[in-house]
């Protein structure tokens, strides 16, 4: 399944490239370029018949309408609201498939670094080395998305930079030209 959800991210961003190039020119903001990568990534979803999963932009809740957090390396709890989400609103196992942030290329630097931190946190299968999961108990923190995507668009270089996180940890990156 890892290898389909790999492909729904990339065959989405590519339609997400190409129909949307006119406005990420334009300038609009960070949230409406996720929302529109979220109609790609449930239609390629649904071509790969991976039923039951939702994009979700800035989706910040959790089962019981608890706000989402992960633990920081000091096991620190920190609330998140990622960019956009591709998951089963904790209906399906597994639940968390694909975690996106999204910047500019003109953003700063310590916004990034911050992106790069919660990516590489959303892959971490556990905290602690700890996993409790009986079929019905859902995870005290975020964690075990099977892909995280930082997306960085340039618009005067005309180039979307993709870093690749997985595991917990940075596992490479590509950049395209649109």
């Amino acid at each position: 399944m890892r290898a389909r959800v790999r492909g729904i991210f990339w065959d989405a961003l590519e339609l997400f490239l190409k129909k949307e190039a006119e406005n990420i020119f334009s300038g609009v903001s960070e949230r409406n370029l996720c929302g529109r990568l979220a109609i790609y990534l449930e239609e390629q979803a649904a071509k790969r018949k991976i039923r039951g999963y939702i994009a979700d932009p800035e989706y910040n809740r959790m089962q019981n309408g608890r706000i989402k957090a992960i633990l920081d390396d000091e096991y620190r709890e920190i609330h998140i609201c990622c960019d956009l989400i591709l998951h089963s609103r904790g209906r399906l196992q597994p639940d968390n498939l694909i975690a996106i942030e999204m910047k500019k290329s003109t953003r700063p630097e310590d916004e990034k670094v911050k992106d790069r931190y919660r990516l590489r946190a959303l892959t971490k299968s556990s905290f602690d080395g700890v996993w409790s999961f009986d079929g019905k108990t859902q995870p005290e923190y975020v964690c075990r998305y099977f892909w995280g995507y930082y997306i960085i668009l340039d618009v005067n270089r005309q180039t979307c930079e993709v870093e690749v996180f997985a595991g917990g940890h940075h596992a490479g990156e590509q950049v395209f030209y649109f």
